[in-house]
């Protein structure tokens, strides 16, 4: 058991961008405090609802005709920690998949499978916290751009492959706060 909620929505949810906004989670599934959340949808993100300002300014919209979203929300961070625990969820679902037997190469916080783009990925702050978004691209066709999907892998247990993710990054999360008291301070 992880110190964080962790939530698979069996309902199928389209992911506009809107979706990571505080309190998001709590309002929509009742779990207050620091939370992951996975579920299944249509993306399309337009400019109008990108964090990503590198994104606007190369007039680049996000679509998938199906992603597996993971919205996280955590409390009392800054944003350079949310972007360190981005990082994490992008090294735990690269994990993943490499023991599945795919090679997954990583850039920041995309991941790539053969010449394809596998995943979108976005840390942001809200007023109360700090906010991440990763979508793993389940089908590859009507993308914008050459992207690689968990289909093409044929991973098709993706409650099970989403369950598996939460778990991990919440075990490493409580793993790392549990490294913080094992030390002694030096002076």
């Amino acid at each position: 058991m992880g110190i964080m909620n962790t939530i698979f929505v069996q309902e199928k949810i389209k992911y506009t961008g809107k979706e990571l906004s505080p309190h998001w989670i709590y309002k929509k599934f009742n779990r207050m405090g620091d939370s992951i959340c996975a579920f299944l949808g249509e993306v399309e993100v337009k400019l109008t609802e990108m964090v990503d300002i590198e994104d606007v300014i190369d007039n680049s919209p996000i679509y998938s005709k199906e992603m597996l979203n993971f919205i996280v929300e955590i409390f009392e961070i800054p944003l350079t920690q949310a972007v360190y625990m981005q990082r994490l969820l992008i090294t735990t679902i690269k994990e993943e998949l490499e023991s599945r037997g795919f090679f997954i190469r990583r850039n920041g916080d995309d991941l790539f499978f053969g010449d394809g783009k596998l995943t979108v990925s976005i840390a942001t702050k809200s007023i109360t916290s700090t906010l991440i978004h990763t979508g793993i691209n389940i089908k590859s066709e009507g993308a914008p751009i050459k992207v690689s999907a968990l289909e093409d892998m044929g991973i098709s247990d993706i409650e099970n492959f989403a369950k598996t993710i939460m778990e991990k990054f919440n075990n490493e999360i409580e793993d790392i706060k549990l490294a913080t008291t094992k030390v002694r301070g030096v002076f």
